[in-house]
């Protein structure tokens, strides 16, 4: 495989730079405070250069989606393979996935609720999201044998209805356990 050629490299490093800032900025301030104008200050480009690299900021922000899940299937994985069992991993999974959304806010954003240009649940989806999306159905197959990927669809829909509500302080903080373990253990079969 050859080389990157410097200016290859360089390319790399400037959409790097422009996605850790935007990243940085909706962290600090929200996905409204990330304009083309305050990411080229804050690179310290021009804001042709930012759209050299990205069409408009929807395509930032989507970059830092497929980052940020990326990020969320290493930790996923590391979860469940921590974990001794089926009901062990699905609950670490779950626990990763609350925390995730916890520590990166703007990026969960980006990745869940914000709108997008990515594709899910199809052909043509991005392969960051299938690999996100199959962790999840990896910790969730074990509990289900005749529709894994709706079983999947709506665990997945409960976590991220509990860290948007979370977000948004709609509930009580201190039940966060209370609210994992109802979730786990009804969804696994116990009552």
């Amino acid at each position: 495989m050859p080389t990157q050629t410097r200016r290859e490299r360089a390319r790399e490093e400037r959409r790097t730079l422009i996605l850790r800032a935007a990243r940085d900025l909706a962290e600090a301030e929200g996905w409204d405070a990330v304009t083309t104008r305050r990411l080229a200050e804050a690179v310290d480009y021009s804001q042709p250069v930012l759209y050299g690299h990205f069409k408009n900021m929807n395509a930032i922000a989507d970059a830092v989606a497929l980052e940020g899940i990326e990020e969320l299937t290493e930790v996923f994985r590391t979860a469940r393979s921590s974990s001794a069992g089926d009901t062990a991993g699905l609950r670490a999974l779950a626990h990763a996935y609350l925390d995730f959304a916890e520590q990166h806010p703007a990026v969960y954003e980006a990745m869940f609720v914000r709108r997008t240009d990515l594709v899910f649940g199809a052909a043509d989806t991005p392969p960051e999201l299938t690999d996100a999306f199959n962790q999840i159905r990896a910790a969730v197959e074990p509990f289900t044998s005749d529709d894994p990927e709706t079983l999947t669809e709506v665990f997945w829909s409960a976590l991220h209805g509990i860290a948007t509500l979370t977000d948004g302080h709609r509930l009580r903080p201190t039940h966060r356990q209370a609210r994992l373990d109802t979730l786990v253990s009804r969804f696994i079969g116990n009552k």
